[in-house]
């Protein structure tokens, strides 16, 4: 819809009408479609200078990279050295967030990453399992009421 206003009000899609008209703006990915498929998401990786990501998403990104308008410019350097920036930029906070909420960096950045990527395809209602499970003891410790009340009566 904001592609169809822009185009039609905004002249050809000079104009950025459709925020004016305060349509909604989604940003959506090949990882993403994959997912709403059904493809399973599959390990989580790192990659070196893109970050978090999965097998799924990982294969979404090359078909976004193709798809993207700068990937097919050959001399647009300075853009993507803008883009590059204000990506940057825009994780400094998330950086920060980190350092200071976190025990296991790495596993922070996991479960949320999964999280965020599953609640984007819609599964909000399907949780994530960690690596590790911790599970509770199925007796309770003793000397506590409930341990007392779990015996058996000699009588």
């Amino acid at each position: 819809f904001r592609v169809t206003t822009n185009t039609f009000w905004g002249v050809g899609g000079i104009f950025d009408v459709a925020t004016e008209l305060k349509i909604p703006q989604h940003k959506e990915d090949f990882g993403q479609t994959l997912g709403t498929w059904g493809l399973a998401s599959g390990p989580y990786v790192v990659l070196p200078l893109f970050g978090p990501s999965s097998v799924r998403d990982t294969a979404g990104l090359v078909v976004d990279l193709q798809g993207n308008v700068l990937s097919q410019a050959d001399n647009v350097p300075v853009l993507r050295t803008l883009n590059l920036v204000d990506t940057r930029a825009n994780l400094l906070g998330v950086g920060e967030l980190l350092d200071q909420a976190a025990l296991d960096k790495y596993a922070f950045t996991r479960d949320a990453y999964l999280q965020r990527r599953q609640s984007l395809i819609g599964g909000n209602n399907q949780r994530i399992e960690p690596e590790e499970r911790f599970d509770l003891p199925e007796t309770p410790p003793a000397g506590s009421p409930a341990s007392e009340a779990s015996k058996p009566n000699p009588q």
